[in-house]
């Protein structure tokens, strides 16, 4: 994430602190969509996702005086995204809800436009990441598709930073063999 955003958020934050509603609502603005998307790495289902990042705004919003680096709200508040994702994931294990039918959702649906899912690689692709371990998964999606440091992730998911390089390298090793197996059954 780049210094620039951070400092908008940090200005943001420490505004919000100081009571600012104004400051609030243009901070929701900045991070709602990314919180959702985050969410919806976990659950696959867009509801559940929109459901997750509005719980996961309350805690936010609650817990928002508590926090002093301001600078690190980007890492922080999808760490609660992300605590409240795994919260949400074991109630409905308990409930012998299966995840199947969220991977399929996110098979058959995609935000990214209709071009893409049209493209066999892009599809090849989400299905090896259907197939990796949910950490990996979690992992890849904050380092490629969010944009987030090594450290940022490992702030997030509460790991060391060796943990999500080896997550990295895991995950695109199986990626890889698995890739090139598919392309070779052609």
């Amino acid at each position: 994430m780049s210094t620039s955003k951070k400092i908008i958020d940090a200005l943001l934050v420490l505004k919000i602190q100081g009571g600012s509603q104004k400051a609030m609502a243009l901070l929701v603005k900045r991070w709602h969509g990314k919180f959702c998307r985050h969410a919806y790495g976990y659950t696959k289902d867009l509801d559940e996702a929109k459901d997750i990042a509005q719980d996961s705004w309350k805690i936010i919003l609650r817990k928002l005086n508590q926090l002093r680096d301001a600078g690190s709200f980007g890492s922080w508040g999808l760490s609660i995204v992300t605590r409240v994702s795994i919260d949400r994931i074991r109630k409905e294990k308990r409930n012998k809800e299966h995840l199947k039918l969220h991977y399929d959702t996110f098979n058959s649906n995609t935000d990214r436009g209709s071009s893409l899912v049209h493209d066999d690689r892009i599809k090849m692709l989400r299905k090896a990441m259907a197939e990796l371990p949910e950490n990996q998964k979690v992992t890849l999606q904050l380092f490629y598709l969010d944009g987030f440091s090594i450290k940022q992730i490992g702030d997030i998911l509460q790991v060391p930073p060796g943990t999500v390089k080896s997550r990295l390298f895991k995950a695109r090793e199986a990626l890889k063999k698995t890739l090139k197996n598919k392309n070779h059954e052609k």
